[in-house]
Formats: C-alpha cells, structure tokens, sequence
C-alpha cells in the first residue's frame, strides 16, 4: 500500500524547504557582510605595526638586542675615561626608553586589528553554528514527519488486516 503524502504533510514540508531557503540567503548575505572589513586591504600604518609586532616579538630580535646592549656595556667599560656613554650607561637607558615608548603602541594597534578580525571569525562561526543548529532542526522536523506518516500507514494497514480478518472469521 502506498502512502501519498497528504496537503497537510505537503504544505508542511513546502513551509521548512522556504524557511531553509531563507535562511540560507540570509545567512551568506549575513556572512559575506562580516568578511568585507577583513578583504580590506591594510593601511601603510597597520602594516608597520605588524611588521613592528613581528620584529619586536621575535627571539632573532631579543638575540640582537641583548648583544647589542652588551656590546654597549662592554665597550664603554673598556674605553673607560673616552666612554662615549660612560656607567650609568644614561644614553643607553634614553635609547631603549625611546625604543620602548614607540614600540608599545605598534604592538597595541596590531593587537587590536587582530582583535578585530578575530572578532570578525567569532561571529562568522556564531553564523555556522546557527545555520547548523537550523538544519538539525529541520532534519528532526522531517524525521517526525516521516514516523507520523509511517504510524499513519501502519495504522491503515492495521485496520485493513483487521478487517480482513473479520471478515474471514464472519465467512467461517
């Protein structure tokens, strides 16, 4: 016997495929809007702040600062009395607090555009997650319609063998 879905079923299954359609465009309409400040292209100074924050943040860089501050320290001691920066080493301490008063807010202006973008990828992968969260439902919508239509067959066909078998007991 077969069970030709009803307009009820029809109609409800018309309404999840329009909700999933809309859904979808609105969600890479949604998603496509969040990604355009990431396809900018960077400013000069947001380049230099990477570029500072990569520099900066590297064990190459550490390597070479700490030698060239020893090399300082050694080479004013040794000179002695024609130190060009003799202990405290005041130069020394002027130059890295100049290094450090212009490369913190380098390093803080690429954190935030990283910020930023990862921002941009939470709430690009809140999008997925409801589109995902979405089609679960949809797909349990659809599977409850599919055991509502197979109790609907197995009921009639109950009630045909039923029958039948009435009507074999009233024959004999």
């Amino acid at each position: 016997m077969n069970h030709h879905p009803s307009v009820e079923e029809i109609q409800i299954l018309e309404t999840l495929r329009a909700h999933r359609r809309a859904h979808r465009s609105h969600a890479q309409t949604a998603s496509t809007e969040h990604l355009v400040p990431q396809r900018l292209p960077l400013t000069y100074g947001q380049q230099v702040a990477d570029l500072v924050a990569r520099t900066v943040g590297s064990w190459k860089f550490i390597l070479i600062q700490s030698a060239a501050i020893v090399s300082w320290i050694v080479g004013n001691t040794l000179l002695g009395g024609n130190a060009w920066d003799p202990y405290p080493f005041i130069l020394l301490n002027l130059l890295l607090s100049f290094q450090a008063a212009y490369t913190a807010p380098a390093i803080m202006m690429s954190q935030n555009r990283q910020a930023e973008v990862d921002r941009m990828q939470v709430s690009n992968d809140y999008e997925v997650n409801v589109k995902a969260e979405l089609e679960i439902e949809l797909l349990h919508q659809k599977i409850d319609l599919l055991k509502e239509k197979e109790l609907v067959f197995l009921t009639e066909a109950i009630r045909d063998l039923s029958s039948k078998i009435e009507k074999m007991q009233s024959k004999t």
